[in-house]
């Protein structure tokens, strides 16, 4: 009897838990179209919102259950949904990201600036706990832009990463024998210290870099002379210090940029908040940032991939918060 009643009280738990929970596949999520689900209920106009979160890169993310989109994909899919919705006045980006590498985060900046000017439509970033470097490079193709009251934010400039293993080498008694067609073929090798002209050739690529990013500050936000030599350091800020620097336009929480893009999308009283997912999530809000497909699911139960040194490469990027 005993028995029976346990097993009937599982079944019956098993079958709550499955009906209350999202539908979630361990496979990931990456095959399902893109669904609106309306966050917040208002006026007839839309305010669409969208995350970027983590490490900025066009490559997929690999996982023990197959590749994932990128952030770039996912942002620029989610672009292209809002741009065919007439009823999508703004749009909200909501950024929360150390950086990535150049590329990617131009690439951002690109489609986010290219969506304005292709459609007209509004585009409000607004930056939560960490919006530096290629995050804030991406947030400057916004219309306006909100930080939370504890946003950091800035690290405008670039950084190079490259390990190097040549010194272990040594300890071990291996070592690489190199062919080259001229003297700078083999720039930025890990199998040995970089000389001089080496190290010149990487300062001109990375200022050549900063440069751009800085233009692009400049040209966007127009601060005063003393505040880009401020912002040029490449140095983080607060919400408070970005905003006396012109950085930001607003330091407001997650409703104030929703508020910022109705009064920008010229809508009238509180907006329909929407967003697109491939999940579907019970009572949901815009917090939620699994805008982004099903991360795969760790063999051991832990997601250490923060723990790792960011890729090889040039990168928009703060190093001292969590690279992924």
């Amino acid at each position: 009897m005993l028995h029976r009643i346990a097993a009937a009280t599982a079944l019956a738990l098993t079958l709550c838990l499955t009906a209350c929970a999202p539908k979630v596949s361990i496979f990931g999520d990456n095959g399902q179209p893109l669904k609106e689900t309306v966050l917040e209920e208002g006026a007839e106009g839309k305010v669409a919102v969208i995350s970027l979160d983590g490490f900025i890169t066009d490559s997929p993310e690999r996982g023990i259950f197959g590749p994932r989109p990128s952030p770039i994909d996912e942002l620029v899919t989610r672009l292209r949904v809002a741009e065919k919705d007439e009823a999508v006045k703004a749009v909200v980006i909501k950024i929360d990201s150390p950086g990535g590498t150049v590329t990617a985060s131009d690439i951002a900046y690109h489609e986010i600036s290219r969506f304005r000017e292709k459609t007209g439509k509004k585009v409000v970033a607004c930056l939560m706990n960490t919006a530096t470097s290629g995050g804030y490079y991406a947030a400057l193709a916004a219309d306006s832009i909100v930080a939370h009251p504890t946003t950091v934010t800035g690290s405008v400039g670039v950084i190079y990463v490259l390990p190097k293993v040549h010194g272990l080498m040594d300890k071990v008694g291996v070592s690489v024998d190199v062919a080259k067609s001229g003297r700078n073929k083999d720039m930025g090798s890990p199998f040995r210290e970089a000389g001089e002209e080496e190290q010149e050739l990487f300062r001109t690529i990375i200022n050549d870099m900063a440069d751009r990013f800085a233009g692009l500050v400049q040209e966007r936000r127009k601060p005063s002379e003393a505040a880009m030599e401020t912002i040029r350091t490449a140095r983080i800020f607060t919400a408070r210090q970005a905003a006396d620097l012109g950085m930001v336009d607003r330091i407001a929480h997650l409703e104030g940029a929703f508020e910022e893009a109705a009064k920008l999308g010229g809508i009238k009283g509180d907006p329909t908040v929407v967003a697109y997912r491939r999940t579907l999530y019970p009572d949901d809000t815009a917090y939620n940032s699994m805008s982004a497909s099903v991360r795969p699911v760790s063999l051991f139960g832990a997601d250490v991939t923060h723990l790792l040194p960011p890729p090889s490469g040039f990168h928009y990027l703060w190093t001292g918060a969590e690279s992924r």
